[in-house]
Parts: C-alpha cells; structure tokens; sequence
C-alpha cells in the first residue's frame, strides 16, 4: 500500500510505539506478531482514510514532478506535427500506417499496394528526415532539375 520509503518507515516506528505502550502480560497466550501486523494495518488504514479525507501536504521546493511541465512537450509536439506535415506524401502515409497505426510492414503494403520494400524504405526515409528535424540537424531541401 505505501510505495514511499519514508512513509513506510515512519508507519513502523508508529506501530512499535503504539505496541510498547500497550505490551500484553507475559502470562497472556496472544501471539505476539499477528498482534503487530494487526496494529500495523490498522495504523495503514487510519493513514489511508485521513489522507483521502484531507489530501497530503508537500512541499513545494522538495517535490520531484513525475512529469516535465507542459510547455517542452508542447514545442516538441508541435515541431513534430509540423515535421510529419513537411514530409512527402508517401512517406508520412507509411510512417502513420507503421508508427501510429501499429501495421506490420506487410500490412502497410498491402493497404498501399507497394512492395514491402518500398515501405521499408519510405519508413526509414520518413523516420531520418522526421529524426533530423526533431533533433535540428534538417538536410538542406534539394531541387528538382528536370
């Protein structure tokens, strides 16, 4: 139930408290460590039940977020929409039939009617430029000369 170490430790040392101050008789025939795991869960439940009650309390400066703020992501996200938009039109339809769809390559090539080497192809074409462009390193665009 508890994934801190810290709150773990912390719920342990309040059950040995909570124990010593109430120790049976040595003449009673209570079995001493089921007595403890009883004490400790219900210290567990009384800490679960009050924290949904009132939520938990941190602070600020020394809480370490799970996830990055928004704002990089959204960037990136946004650079990689408008990547996927500059790529040609074949290689972003195998790209999105691979990398979002979830497609075998030889099912991306029979949607397509392409060889599945030519969609092996294109998707590691599409992956390079799309990497590249996340990464800042774009290839200059070359012309076509006819």
């Amino acid at each position: 139930m508890l994934r801190n170490r810290d709150d773990a430790d912390e719920l342990v040392q309040d059950c040995l408290v909570r124990a010593l101050g109430r120790l049976p008789t040595p003449s009673s025939d209570l079995a001493v460590r089921p007595w403890l795991f009883t004490i400790l869960h219900n210290l567990s439940v009384s800490r679960w039940r009050t924290l949904r009650r009132r939520g938990r309390s941190v602070d600020a400066a020394t809480i370490d977020l799970p996830i990055p703020p928004p704002q990089e992501w959204s960037l990136a996200a946004r650079d990689m929409m408008q990547g996927l938009r500059d790529l040609p039109d074949e290689q972003r339809q195998v790209l999105l039939l691979v990398g979002v769809e979830g497609l075998e390559y030889r099912e991306a090539a029979a949607v397509l009617g392409l060889p599945i080497g030519t969609v092996m192809s294109r998707l590691s074409r599409g992956r390079d430029a799309l990497r590249a462009r996340m990464e800042g390193r774009e290839r200059p665009a070359l012309r076509r000369v006819k």
